[in-house]
């Protein structure tokens, strides 16, 4: 929360001018099915279904996605991810 409106109004203006996309969708959850498996039979086993939906909207619609974690590493490495790093 913020206790200024001035920094809520300022955080509200830079957070409505970015693009909001739906991650969700039978066929993103059916990929993104696909993009863990593919990854568990590397030996990779994603530790968090929603990193993977994540992961599968940025391939699919080829969005570089900002990660500081380790955890979206193998979809870079092995299914073409694009870092914003």
């Amino acid at each position: 929360g913020f206790r200024d409106s001035r920094d809520f109004e300022t955080a509200r203006r830079l957070m409505t001018s970015l693009e909001i996309v739906e991650l969700g969708g039978r066929d993103i959850a059916v990929q993104a099915a696909k993009n863990q498996r593919r990854l568990r039979a590397l030996g990779f086993t994603p530790r968090n279904t929603l990193d993977t939906i994540i992961a599968t909207r940025c391939i699919v619609d080829g969005h570089a996605l900002l990660f500081s974690g380790r955890d979206f590493v193998p979809f870079v490495k092995h299914l073409a991810l694009k870092s914003a790093l």
